[in-house]
């Protein structure tokens, strides 16, 4: 594709599963021309970018190298940590941007699946059904049980909200306390009660590795946690650990550490030899854990929000030079 903008611009999606690409095809901008794939950049390869500008979701690598040859990303997912890297690393000045509002509630829906399918016992549940067995599968209901949200924005507003519609004392830990409907917490003070903890916190580089061995050390033993955030805030070896000596009753995660590295081993395209990652492998052996394909965000509303959404940030670059939501 050649580099002139001009009227509307040239695009390519990169990441774009099949009912996304068919979502986007349907918001189209007429006159624009796309471009999709299913594959990351490094795994669709190439050395030159196929468009003036692209759009990605969380786990391509874009080459530091094309700095200097697009126009501007657009990452179709509301966190912007892996954005704000390239920026640094590159100090490309483009322009760069996300969707914050298109899946608060379909992420905040998964963590609820999460919770309660391990409160449940669901995955043993579901294997004793071969022989119609009832041992062992005795699980605990949701009614009056604490839960500790970390990070209420976006996303955990609505956990909060999902959890008090349960009937659940819920509590929120986040330093920036913008909503009158949360009973905020230290979250030293709510770990100490909560039964269900639930990690949706902006990745930071202050708090990469949030949910360390020492931290999960605070929690209330037995305590199940969800993490639909980043996986860099709950270092799976960490979980593995908690689990194994009853720190954690339960674990239920949608993100993982480098995921660039994991969907490909996963689908046998690579082999997994860093101890982070075979720390996830043991995590899919166990009862007590119920691991998602970062799919939180995958529902038919928010892949139509986020199609819909992603035309409009295209429009409002190709009028206006700059997109409508911009990271920080």
């Amino acid at each position: 594709m050649k580099m002139e903008i001009a009227g509307f611009m040239n695009v390519f999606f990169f990441e774009a599963f099949e009912e996304e690409e068919a979502a986007l095809r349907r918001y189209i901008i007429p006159g624009i021309e796309c471009g999709y794939s299913w594959k990351t950049i490094q795994e669709l390869g190439g050395f030159e970018p196929p468009a003036p500008v692209i759009s990605i979701r969380t786990q391509s690598l874009i080459p530091p190298e094309w700095a200097g040859k697009i126009k501007a990303v657009l990452t179709r997912s509301t966190g912007y940590d892996h954005l704000a890297a390239y920026r640094n690393l590159t100090g490309a000045k483009l322009n760069y941007g996300y969707l914050p509002l298109y899946c608060n509630r379909g992420v905040a829906e998964q963590a609820m699946l999460l919770w309660m399918a391990l409160l449940r016992k669901l995955p043993v549940q579901m294997r004793q059904f071969a022989e119609f067995k009832r041992d062992g599968i005795t699980g605990r209901e949701v009614l009056a049980k604490k839960l500790l949200v970390v990070g209420v924005g976006n996303i955990g507003s609505e956990i909060v909200k999902i959890g008090q519609g349960l009937g659940m004392k819920v509590q929120g830990a986040d330093p920036v306390k913008k909503h009158d409907f949360i009973d905020y917490v230290e979250f030293r003070e709510g770990a100490a009660e909560a039964d269900i903890v639930v990690c949706a916190m902006n990745l930071t580089s202050e708090n990469n590795r949030y949910f360390n061995a020492e931290r999960l050390a605070l929690l209330k033993r037995g305590v199940i946690f969800i993490n639909i955030a980043r996986g860099e805030l709950s270092p799976a070896p960490a979980l593995l650990e908690a689990l194994e000596t009853g720190q954690l009753s339960g674990a239920g995660l949608d993100v993982y550490e480098r995921e660039t590295e994991l969907g490909p081993a996963l689908r046998g395209e690579k082999k997994i030899t860093d101890p982070d990652l075979k720390a996830v492998l043991e995590l899919m052996k166990r009862d007590d854990v119920i691991l998602t394909p970062h799919n939180a965000f995958n529902t038919r509303e928010a892949v139509e929000r986020k199609s819909e959404q992603s035309m409009q940030q295209l429009e409002a670059l190709n009028t206006t030079g700059s997109f409508i939501w911009n990271i920080p």
